[in-house]
């Protein structure tokens, strides 16, 4: 319980004290590129590691070199 308590007035307190990410002003050297569109984001974050686990798991599988149980 005490644990709990503390782990959670450190996190309150850390979220209190943190400044805002100020993330729309720009630094010097800034150059952001094109936005990703929704079928890029999509691709990039659901489809391609969801292929690479597929290709992992099959290559798992086909060079298991362990007895099969029958």
């Amino acid at each position: 319980m005490r644990a709990g308590a503390v782990a959670a007035g450190t996190t309150l307190m850390m979220l209190l004290m943190s400044s805002p990410a100020l993330a729309l002003t720009r630094d010097d050297g800034d150059d952001p590129g094109p936005g990703l569109s929704v079928i890029d984001t999509i691709g990039l974050f659901v489809v391609a590691p969801l292929a690479l686990f597929a290709v992992i798991a099959g290559l798992v599988m086909v060079l298991d070199k362990s007895k099969k149980q029958a």
